[in-house]
């Protein structure tokens, strides 16, 4: 099952319960998918699905940052129930522990010794974990594990 019709079965689903907030997360979900669809011009692979499900999800959480700083509880509250079910379609993310050792592999075969290497390193990582993790994760785990 493709991640429109996943999609349009939960919104149905969704409907049917009177879950407004739900319901309003996948119709967002589901225009993104089908935005992004339109834009490229064919049906969208998974690895496809899965960045726009990241971005959706990435916005979010930086619109989450901004109402906690400007101290918005109940657009807090909502963004966290709409991250909720952004995370209900995407894939398993990666622990912390399988992102280093994801890194440590990759500097161990590029060779990489200092910060000139971390572009090496970031291009041998990414897409091993591309809508498996957070990239600022991923960049974090980089610089930590060549300022050893």
């Amino acid at each position: 099952m493709s991640l429109l019709d996943k999609l349009t079965k939960d919104m149905v689903a969704a409907m049917k319960e009177k879950d407004k907030e739900t319901l309003s997360t996948v119709r967002m979900l589901k225009a993104a998918v089908q935005n992004e669809k339109i834009k490229l011009g064919h049906e969208l692979s998974e690895d496809e699905e899965n960045s726009v499900l990241a971005r959706e999800y990435k916005q979010r959480k930086e619109s989450l940052e901004e109402f906690v700083t400007a101290k918005r509880q109940d657009l807090v509250d909502k963004t966290k129930a709409e991250m909720k079910v952004v995370e209900k379609y995407m894939p398993k993310q990666l622990s912390d522990d399988e992102i280093k050792q994801i890194v440590d592999e990759a500097v161990a075969a590029t060779g990489a010794d200092s910060m000139k290497d971390f572009g090496k390193v970031m291009k041998s990582v990414m897409p091993k974990v591309k809508g498996k993790a957070d990239g600022k994760v991923v960049n974090q785990t980089v610089k930590d594990a060549l300022k050893k």
